[in-house]
Parts: C-alpha cells; sequence; structure tokens
C-alpha cells in the first residue's frame, strides 16, 4: 500500500490546530533549509521548539536533545533528518502519544510513514510545511 498525504483541506485544518511545533534537526545555521522554515513558521506565530542535541538555543528558543526531553505539550513534529532516522523519530513520538508528525521535502520513508498512520498520527510526508502553509493560509 502506498502512502498517500492528507487532502488539502486536512491539511488546512491541522495548520489551524497545531501551535507548537518541535523541529527535530532544526540547524542553528541560518543557510540551512530547516532555520529558514522553522524561522518563517516563527514569524507566522507558531511556536519552535528545536530538537537537536548539543545546541542551547535557535531561534531565541531552548533546544532539546530529543522529543522525550520536552516537558510540555507539541501539536506536530516537523523532520529535518534523512530518511534512515525517520522510523526512530516515529517511534518516539508514538511513544510520546503526540499527534502529528510532518516529514520535509525530499525525505521519504514509505514503512515509517504508514506505522505513523497505524499509530493514529496525522502523517504528511515529501512535502515542505513553509511552502503548504504559504499556499494554504496566506493566499
Amino acid at each position: 500500500m502506498n502512502f498517500a498525504n492528507p487532502d488539502d483541506a486536512t491539511l488546512g485544518a491541522l495548520l489551524d490546530r497545531v501551535r507548537t511545533i518541535a523541529v527535530v534537526g532544526l540547524s542553528p545555521q541560518p543557510a540551512r533549509p530547516s532555520y529558514r522554515v522553522a524561522q518563517a513558521m516563527q514569524h507566522y506565530g507558531y511556536r519552535i521548539v528545536p530538537v537537536r542535541p548539543l545546541v542551547d538555543r535557535v531561534l531565541g528558543e531552548k533546544a532539546y536533545a530529543s522529543l522525550a526531553d520536552i516537558p510540555f505539550a507539541v501539536d506536530l513534529v516537523d523532520v529535518f533528518r534523512a530518511a534512515e532516522h525517520v522510523p526512530a523519530i516515529v517511534e518516539q513520538c508514538l511513544a510520546l502519544h503526540l499527534p502529528a508528525i510532518w516529514i520535509q521535502e525530499g525525505i521519504v520513508h514509505e514503512a515509517a510513514a504508514q506505522r505513523a498512520l497505524a499509530g493514529g498520527m496525522t502523517t504528511v510526508m515529501d512535502r515542505c510545511l513553509l511552502k503548504d502553509y504559504i499556499r494554504l493560509k496566506t493566499a
């Protein structure tokens, strides 16, 4: 069975209810795509939570070494890690009962996406969070 992303209405509803986004692999370097996407989403009013070991702060927010270290609720996990890391991230999300995962454009792991869906998570894969936000919410 092939993974299919949610339709635009579902994506729009997800973006409406999300307030806090944990960005796994958020780089502290402004030239990196993860930084640019997170900075823009922060500008649009979302709270960005960096998840990256060995970094203290990114975009003015305290960074956490793992999803399990975040001491408050997260509405969406945005993944900027290579595909081979996605299954472990999905398992962390499921263990923490997180509601949604967005696997960024260019990152594809079919089995992990299916696992997230089967675990009850809203799941988006190989799409850019910022591009979809702009397309659905700023037009």
